[in-house]
């Protein structure tokens, strides 16, 4: 509870979250996805598209989504088929996969950044030496959600986190390949992270005939 209660100054003060909708985000559907493609294609911005498709691609946290390195997605000449970095919350490893689409993409991206391995692959317009800041990250994200007329208290940088990973469960039911893919340390972190509740599991089942 802490001490804010002995606080007058803060009797009447608005908690933080006040009117804000700080549970799990919605993962973007197969639509959703296309719409901000094609927002984000006809206003010409390359960097924000190979941001949001790595994003759905990578299914990492913002901190280490900002954090990716030129050499983390480039192999000689080519762009990677799989990429790997070490989480920042769990300072493990977790692979990723790089689908056509994305790799095409990447390439447009850097022909025009420049830059060598060693240099981050989205930096800041600030400092080029420095990498975007997951602020900014975030801020990004919800100028392209209600670009296509999303509610941005419902999605966030989460949202693209979750938006592939979740389409796999629905998929396969396979959780423990989605535990592997987000890096989780728990499966019981994967299940709540996923929203698993017996509906889910139920739906399952009815698929499955013996």
């Amino acid at each position: 509870m802490g001490y804010s209660r002995f606080d007058t100054a803060t009797r009447h003060r608005p908690a933080w979250n006040a009117g804000k909708n700080v549970g799990t985000k919605r993962p973007l559907t197969q639509k959703q996805i296309w719409a901000i493609r094609f927002h984000l294609d006809r206003e010409g911005r390359l960097r924000d598209r190979t941001l949001f498709d790595l994003a759905i691609d990578s299914k990492l946290r913002g901190c280490d989504l900002v954090k990716i390195k030129i050499g983390d997605v480039v192999a000689g000449a080519d762009i990677r088929n799989r990429a790997t970095v070490i989480q920042q919350k769990t300072n493990r490893p977790v692979q990723f996969e790089l689908t056509a689409d994305v790799r095409a993409t990447l390439l447009a991206w850097l022909e025009r950044r420049g830059g060598s391995t060693s240099d981050y692959l989205f930096p800041s317009r600030i400092d080029q030496s420095v990498h975007m800041s997951t602020r900014q990250y975030a801020r990004l994200v919800d100028q392209w959600v209600t670009a296509i007329g999303l509610r941005k208290a419902e999605y966030g940088t989460h949202s693209l986190r979750r938006t592939k990973a979740a389409m796999i469960y629905r998929a396969t039911g396979n959780i423990r390949a989605i535990q592997i893919l987000l890096g989780h340390t728990k499966i019981e972190n994967t299940v709540r992270y996923l929203g698993v509740d017996v509906e889910d599991a139920l739906l399952l089942a009815e698929r499955t005939e013996i």
